[in-house]
C-alpha cells in the first residue's frame, strides 16, 4: 500500500499535526491492512518535514502495527533529515 504524505499538506511541521495525520490514517487508511501488506510513505509531494511531525506519524505507525515500511521520493532535503531523527 502507498500513502501519499502530501495529502497530509504539502507543509508538515507540528507534533500535534502529525499525531492528527497518524489518527486520520489509521481511521481511514490503515484499517484493512494485515500483517503482510508492505506500507511505502511517499513523501513526494512534501516541502517541509519536520522531525516532531515524522516523529508522531511513523512511531504512532510502529507502535501500532508491525507491517515493514518504506519511504520514497526522500530526496527532499527537509525529508531526508527529518526521517533520519524519526523512527
Amino acid at each position: 500500500m502507498v500513502v501519499n504524505i502530501g495529502n497530509f499538506g504539502d507543509m508538515l511541521l507540528s507534533r500535534p499535526a502529525g499525531r492528527e495525520a497518524f489518527m486520520m490514517a489509521k481511521s481511514y487508511v490503515f484499517k484493512d491492512i494485515v500483517p503482510s501488506d508492505e506500507i511505502v510513505l511517499d513523501f513526494n509531494d512534501v516541502k517541509v518535514l519536520t522531525p516532531s511531525w515524522a516523529d508522531e506519524f511513523i512511531t504512532g505507525f510502529k507502535a501500532e502495527y508491525t507491517n515493514p515500511l518504506q519511504y520514497i521520493n526522500t530526496e527532499n532535503p527537509s525529508v531526508s533529515a527529518s526521517l533520519k531523527y524519526s523512527g
